[in-house]
């Protein structure tokens, strides 16, 4: 029997980047929340000193930030007749655990998505016509806007301080940015950071044949910086234990350094850690929810009661908990009919390696989001007439760092052990470097997710199972861009370019990103979404799912800064609209 604790305003599950910033936008409206977290409490001075923090064996072999698959871990499968598998060690992915979240580890790659990535559905079949996207996809609109949305990515540039340069500014293009973002109302509040070596080279190139390089927008600070909530951050100290890693420098922007040290000192905030979410409970219509059921570490059952929920968890969590609670249709590839695990997507990642004989780039420098990039093979930046596929990626230079044990980079053909592979790793180890492209990924009718049949966690409850390969749209896309990239590659000089686009089937095993998105898609339709523009429960008017389980697809962009720009959408409707009459925002 779960014992009731005292009724509050909001309830939020998850105590990363979106269930951060809705925690923070509520009780700065005056509601009491209560934020529900399944890890412990983290804090840079204490999780991330200098002194440990730059640990690759902690924090990358044994992954010290990530979820313990033996507390919670996924199935995976690549098609429908196939029978899923668990995994029993995070590989493809990398899921975070406690408050934070995954942004505690992450790159820092803070790019605002395309404004026709919005309405990417109705955008291609009016440049290219009606009948010319591919039959696989399931591409849709968001059911929102540019003017909808730019706002609410400056509200995050704010708090996370994002360092970079404006390439349109209020309409006017900028010389030195990006010229094919979206009007920004405001520039960047850092300067961008400075460029090592490789970069620079990269840039140069991209210029010479006529592209357009720009400074990587980035969560890694450039300068001292106070943000809206009147947190001060430090400049980015190029250490090389960025990605994967905390940071011991209050530079890289997640939650616990940018807004948790102003919301725990709220008296009208509450945060319960190291417990897990059940079920989101519902009245006896079951068009109201009640609040949730919680453990703890004991064992202990909990009721949270909440006139408001917030399901603010990753991405998978977000899915596996409105299935487990049963809130809308579970998703059917066969008839193509229910929303919830429809549209799951991830990214297609890309890349080519640059072997030079007379480069000295001090690998061992660098951070997740430094860098250069271009743009102009992203997204529909480029005709795509008769080339048999749609989506790009961005092509970026980003040295993380060489870290001391996984950075061995050799030519195809070197062994992997021996004399022969140390004077390789000799040779190379300073003079290579590497181009990324971060590609988009489209949603089709079979790649989606659901309750697995078979496997169940520790508490007795099915794991989620994951059906994805990477479909011919974007594997032709794959092809395609890193080709480009290829081009500018030659261009450098190296004595050896290998390219190294995505083909195949999707395979568990490598990291490729984190970047897992959809499942629980927003739209103007109840038909193909499970939310409506303001992350508001089609069926369930007082439950928001927030997070990047929210898009139709994914472009080539990095999704944690549109993630975070649609918490504080969520947030604002909340306090806005929602208060003043509750019940559904948006008509179906």
């Amino acid at each position: 029997m779960a014992t009731k604790l005292p009724h509050t305003d909001v309830v939020v599950i998850g105590l990363g980047w979106t269930g951060a910033i809705v925690a923070s936008e509520l009780t700065a409206a005056g509601l009491d929340v209560v934020a529900i977290e399944r890890g412990p409490w983290r804090d840079t001075a204490r999780d991330f000193n200098i002194a440990s923090a730059p640990d690759e064996l902690r924090y990358v072999q044994r992954q010290e930030l990530m979820l313990r698959t033996a507390q919670n871990t996924v199935t995976v499968r690549n098609n429908p007749s196939q029978r899923a598998l668990p995994m029993r060690n995070w590989g493809s992915f990398h899921p975070g655990n406690g408050t934070g979240g995954a942004g505690n580890h992450w790159a820092g790659i803070s790019f605002r998505f395309q404004p026709e990535e919005f309405r990417l559905h109705s955008h291609l079949q009016e440049k290219y016509g009606a009948n010319a996207i591919p039959e696989e996809l399931t591409l849709q609109d968001w059911g929102t806007d540019w003017s909808e949305m730019e706002p609410h990515y400056t509200a995050f540039d704010k708090v996370a301080g994002t360092s970079g340069k404006a390439g349109n500014l209020r309409g006017a293009t900028q010389e030195g940015g990006n010229p094919f973002e979206g009007p920004r109302s405001e520039e960047y509040p850092t300067k961008p950071l400075r460029q090592p070596l490789g970069p620079t080279l990269f840039a140069d190139a991209a210029r010479n044949m006529g592209y357009k390089p720009f400074p990587v927008p980035s969560a890694l600070i450039s300068e001292p910086y106070t943000n809206s909530l009147g947190i001060t951050m430090g400049p980015c100290t190029f250490c090389g234990f960025c990605t994967n890693y905390g940071c011991a420098n209050y530079a890289k922007a997640s939650a616990i350094t940018t807004i948790l040290p102003a919301l725990i000192r709220r008296p009208n905030f509450t945060a319960r850690t190291n417990s897990e979410v059940l079920k989101v409970l519902r009245d006896s219509t079951g068009k109201k929810a009640t609040g949730v059921l919680f453990v703890d570490t004991s064992g202990q059952e909990w009721e949270q009661p909440a006139d408001i929920v917030i399901v603010a968890a990753f991405t998978f969590e977000n899915v596996r908990l409105m299935l487990l609670s049963g809130i809308g249709k579970p998703y059917d590839p066969a008839t193509g009919e229910g929303t919830t695990g429809r549209n799951y997507c991830y990214q297609t990642a890309n890349g080519v390696q640059l072997f030079f004989d007379n480069k000295n780039f001090n690998p061992f420098i660098g951070g997740g989001a430094i860098g250069m990039g271009i743009d102009d093979f992203n997204n529909d930046n480029f005709d795509h007439s008769g080339l048999g596929f749609f989506g790009g990626g961005s092509i970026r230079v980003t040295p993380i760092g060489a870290a001391p044990i996984n950075y061995r980079p050799t030519p195809p053909g070197t062994p992997r052990w021996g004399s022969e592979w140390k004077r390789a790793t000799a040779q190379n180890y300073l003079s290579s470097m590497s181009i990324g492209c971060e590609a988009s990924s489209y949603a089709t009718r079979t790649n989606y997710l659901s309750l697995d049949p078979t496997y169940t966690d520790r508490l007795g409850r099915p794991l989620l199972r994951i059906t994805f390969d990477f479909p011919d749209n974007d594997q032709k896309m794959a092809q395609y861009c890193t080709s480009k990239v290829g081009e500018i590659a030659r261009s450098m000089g190296p004595r050896q370019v290998v390219e190294s686009p995505t083909k195949g089937h999707w395979n568990t095993v490598p990291y490729q990103s984190s970047h897992v998105v959809g499942g629980f898609a927003m739209g103007a339709n109840p038909s193909n979404s499970s939310v409506n523009k303001y992350l508001q429960s089609w069926d369930v008017p007082n439950l928001f799912t927030v997070g990047a389980s929210a898009f139709p697809q994914n472009p080539g962009y990095n999704p944690t800064a549109t993630a975070a720009a649609l918490a504080f959408k969520a947030a604002d409707a909340i306090k806005n609209i929602y208060l003043k009459s509750p019940g559904p925002m948006v008509q179906a």
